[in-house]
């Protein structure tokens, strides 16, 4: 008989270890799906988070709801975001630096790997998107580890097949002397912009293909290469496109049908040259220019609003604010994800327009950036939405991956030593008013959790 499927609605769930008793196995979340094996007096039976994770929890943490739910993966520098919709669709937004130039060896597919294996029990992986919000590699560098076929035997699951793939237009061309390149630009009487983009499929193969002019460069070429590579679930070539401004909505995403979260797509800002599609160029090199033209994405989920920002940077932010001038309520939000790690290169103007309940640093364990800066993690406090109960803060709340990552220590011979990490990964759900956050605790490796209400 097939196990019947339920879903959590307390705020944490000790899971028991025995129908009787008070040892704990773990303790489940608001929102998580588990398997109904079988009853006994006030408890039930399940298997939760692992294909032998079996145990036993009270009835009357269970009759839920399935939730969004959105993981701020550890990785290290850079950004992973697994969303996860009510209706089970699944969608990758970045995936960090590739699992070879990650220090625990590990990247975000890791993460989705375990996600699908042993929660889900599943033998793979199947992402609804797929989603580079702009050309750095500690973006796109664990979403090539998750599509390259070579690789798989990294993972547990068998296969990874993905729906689409997105991309923010701006890449890396082999330039003069094999250097890499953004590509050209046009020079115009409303400032630079660029217009050699990375296109849909066919472009993109074009661009890999001996000879070729434009030619894709170095790991950015990996990754469109991998993208190439991608399938669906019916076996066909997975579809590669552009988002802009212009597109307005993620393909899939745009009507809240069946309580699924409409996502807006509001940057890179649509502009024409000459008839023909462009981005901004801001001045100050390269790496102003893959953050500036970051993704950016919004997700509305009822009364809750969710702003995933990748790398935008000062000058970015200062467009934005012009190009939504009359419009800037589309940045406010309850939860955000901080630009670019914590850098120090961030709009105050724009931290307000956003105005988060709820701000999530994907911060990095490497000395040489020292994400999070103090002054804008103090700025995102005093911008943020505040709300207090009878003289406690409800919010603004500050979560940072490389806070939320510890290590176990053992005790060996006399002498203590590092045994393993707690995994800093930030997890946040909503059924679309109220919002839940959760990190792992160090000492009883439960939840600590904060709940917070959208004011939307």
């Amino acid at each position: 008989m097939p196990a019947t499927i339920d879903y959590v609605k307390a705020d944490k769930a000790p899971v028991f270890l025995e129908a009787t008793g008070s040892k704990k196995r773990m303790h489940l979340l608001w929102g998580d799906r588990v398997e109904v094996l079988g009853k006994s007096g006030d408890r039930v039976k399940i298997r939760a988070r692992g294909r032998e994770n079996f145990g036993w929890v009270e009835k009357s943490v269970l009759g839920g709801q399935p939730l969004l739910e959105l993981y701020f993966i550890d990785v290290g520098q850079g950004d992973g975001v697994l969303v996860k919709t009510p209706n089970g669709r699944h969608l990758m937004i970045d995936g960090g630096l590739r699992r070879s130039k990650q220090d625990t060896g590990k990247s975000a597919a890791d993460f989705v790997d375990w996600k699908f294996f042993k929660d889900y029990a599943e033998d793979r992986i199947v992402l609804d998107a797929l989603i580079a919000s702009h050309c750095d590699a500690d973006h796109y560098g664990g979403l090539t580890d998750l599509l390259e076929v070579d690789q798989t035997n990294e993972l547990d699951c068998e296969d990874v097949r993905v729906k689409a793939i997105y991309h923010a237009g701006v890449g890396w061309w082999k330039g003069p002397k094999g250097k890499a390149t953004l590509g050209p630009y046009e020079e115009t009487d409303d400032g630079d912009f660029f217009t050699q983009l990375v296109g849909d499929r066919d472009a993109i193969g074009a661009s890999l293909a001996p000879g070729a002019d434009p030619a894709a460069h170095g790991e950015w070429a990996d990754f469109m290469r991998a993208a190439l590579g991608a399938r669906t679930t019916s076996g066909r070539p997975t579809p590669i496109q552009r988002l802009s401004s212009a597109d307005g909505y993620l393909p899939g995403f745009k009507s809240a049908s069946s309580g699924e979260p409409v996502i807006k797509v509001l940057a890179p800002v649509h502009h024409e040259v000459k008839g023909e599609p462009a981005i901004r160029r801001f001045a100050g090199g390269d790496s102003k220019n893959t953050n500036g033209n970051s993704l950016l994405l919004k997700l509305e989920f009822d009364a809750c609003r969710i702003l995933l920002t990748g790398d935008l940077n000062r000058a970015s932010q200062e467009a934005l604010l012009l190009d939504y001038s009359g419009q800037r309520d589309e940045f406010l939000c309850d939860v955000g994800k901080a630009c670019h790690h914590g850098s120090q290169d961030v709009s105050f103007a724009f931290l307000k327009a956003m105005s988060p309940a709820v701000t999530v640093f994907s911060s990095g364990d490497n000395e040489g950036y020292d994400h999070p800066r103090p002054a804008i993690v103090a700025a995102s406090a005093v911008s943020g939405y505040m709300e207090m109960n009878d003289d406690e803060l409800i919010s603004p709340l500050i979560y940072s991956t490389e806070v939320a990552r510890s290590v176990k220590i053992d005790r060996v011979d006399g002498s203590r030593r590092v045994a393993g990490l707690v995994y800093g990964l930030v997890n946040v759900r909503t059924d679309g008013r109220r919002i839940l956050c959760a990190t792992r605790d160090e000492k009883s490796l439960s939840w600590q959790i904060a709940v917070t209400q959208s004011r939307f």
